[in-house]
């Protein structure tokens, strides 16, 4: 890494509020002067109780009769939405030493985004009962499983087996009224994220076809083998919060993500990604894909993800490197990932509140009881399976020989940065980062709009759902609340949850991207 000075946020000014005092003009005597002061007090008293009935009594009656001015600032007067966005305007810096170079890899496509429940009628398919499927083999499937996770709320991703019956319907996405192509895929959404910062340079490995090198960021560098004629595609069904169909109503906007992908299944592309990293020498490596493994079936994933461990492996000891993890469904295969082999391998995980409760359930950790999370994860819960993690599979022990020290769970309402201590630093402004780029990028926005937004996580919480446990509470002025356990230090922020979602896809690659580029590494010990 290169070593580049913090940027520095100007703290925003408070406006004070500036009282008048009330002026006696004059000097009077007698009972005049009682007079005059019982009907001024009189009048303050009146135009202070109609001030407090009707708060948009115009300033100017009140300069009159020589009332202070008794509005609030914006600050205080806009709830704690402001309060945290005006905190995480002063408190989110990049860190010292910053990465100069970064490979993304393996998925890549393109996605086409449609209104779930649009294209489905569409396709003339009527409404039902939901069911979870883990590979989807025809266009009832396919319902059933949207209907699942819709009324969940919840994200999801599946393969699609017949590849005749996934092009009719890639057809019908791509011709129904308002459907959008954005560049898709876990690494080149990472990549896109990356690339947004001038002086990071990007490699991106994968499957990139003409239309998905089209639309990628000039800044990323393609190697010619990752270059294909043909485009792969993903059909992105989306839904609004409180969206209905039939007797199905989504209690928070979420996505719905299939494909029949063979490159991205097979990650055609991890020898060339692998390969590629002795010229362009990265201080960082971001994996993903490993998900779209899962609908090959067991007898090809055991063979290929063996074959990507050994790639894995000849990535030098001294670069970190980042897992992005996405929905599964097979326990086998994920305990494969988490036990034997990709885990123990890499620093840094990235995941969501499903992927996380999955991993625990494969391998019986700690709240795999639990079918799903029920409204908000529970923050004890979460910070109990996190530790797990860290503990049966990462290095909180200098002892051990795994290298994964550092873990950031995202989930709608608030976001935990969980780091083995003594190896990455930044870590509060990295998950304040985070959880600021969930809130712009789903409002399509710049920066965040207090009044746009909304806090949906308790302020108050527990460090762990058994004994002994801590009870916390987060600060809205200083955002980010801290605990540790044993050698394992969290980082717990708030997301300010967009109320009128324009786009949900992708926001987990955009909330790990940012999340490492402002932390930073700091131990110089090879991994």
């Amino acid at each position: 890494m290169v070593c580049q000075p913090p940027i520095h946020q100007r703290r925003r000014r408070r406006r004070l509020l500036r009282s008048t005092p009330l002026s006696t003009g004059g000097e009077v005597c007698g009972s005049s002067m009682w007079r005059e002061a019982s009907a001024a007090a009189m009048l303050a008293l009146a135009v202070g109780l109609f001030y407090h009935s009707s708060p948009d009594l115009p300033d100017q009656i009140l300069q009159y009769v020589g009332l202070p001015t008794l509005r609030a600032s914006p600050q205080s007067h806009g709830g704690p939405e402001q309060v945290i966005s005006s905190a995480w305007d002063t408190l989110i810096t990049l860190p010292t030493r910053q990465w100069s170079k970064v490979a993304v890899g393996v998925n890549a496509c393109v996605d086409v985004v449609v209104s779930g429940v649009g294209l489905l009628q569409a396709m003339a398919v009527d409404p039902g009962a939901g069911l979870d499927h883990e590979v989807l083999h025809s266009k009832e499937d396919l319902k059933e499983s949207f209907i699942h996770f819709m009324e969940r709320g919840a994200a999801a991703e599946r393969f699609f087996s017949d590849p005749e019956a996934f092009q009719r319907i890639a057809r019908a996405a791509a011709e129904y009224p308002g459907a959008k192509l954005y560049v898709g895929g876990n690494a080149a959404l990472i990549g896109q994220k990356l690339a947004s910062y001038p002086d990071l340079m990007v490699l991106l490995c994968g499957p990139v076809g003409p239309k998905l090198h089209e639309m990628l960021d000039e800044q990323i560098v393609v190697p010619p083998d990752s270059l294909q004629e043909m485009d792969e595609f993903h059909l992105i069904l989306e839904y609004k919060a409180g969206e209905k169909w039939g007797s199905t109503q989504a209690p928070q906007a979420n996505r719905f993500i299939f494909s029949h992908d063979v490159s991205n299944g097979a990650m055609s592309s991890l020898e060339t990604f692998v390969t590629s990293l002795d010229e362009f020498e990265p201080d960082l490596v971001v994996l993903s894909g490993l998900h779209m493994m899962e609908g090959q079936g067991r007898e090809l994933w055991e063979e290929r993800l063996k074959e990507a461990v050994l790639a894995i492996s000849d990535i030098r000891k001294d670069i970190p490197i980042h897992l992005e993890l996405a929905s599964m469904t097979d326990r086998d295969y994920m305990n494969s990932i988490m036990q034997e082999q990709v885990m123990p391998i890499v620093s840094s995980i990235g995941l969501n509140e499903q992927e996380l409760l999955f991993l625990s359930q494969a391998g019986e950790g700690p709240h795999s009881q639990l079918a799903a999370w029920k409204g908000v994860p529970d923050v004890g819960r979460v910070s109990d399976i996190l530790l797990w993690v860290l503990e049966q599979h990462g290095r909180s022990e200098p002892s051990s020989e795994a290298d994964l020290t550092r873990i950031h769970f995202h989930t709608l309402a608030y976001h935990i940065l969980a780091t083995v201590d003594g190896y990455w630093g930044n870590q509060a402004a990295a998950v304040m980062a985070g959880a600021r780029v969930a809130s712009t990028q789903a409002c399509g926005l710049r920066s965040v709009d207090p009044s746009k937004v909304e806090v949906k996580a308790p302020l108050e919480f527990h460090s762990s759902h058994g004994e002994p446990r801590e009870k916390l509470r987060l600060n809205p002025a200083e955002p980010v609340t801290t605990w540790r356990r044993g050698n394992v230090t969290f980082h717990l922020t708030v997301v300010l949850v967009c109320k009128q979602p324009l786009r949900t896809v992708g926001l987990g690659d955009a909330i790990s991207a940012e999340g490492l580029v402002y932390s930073e590494l700091k131990t110089q010990q090879p991994f």
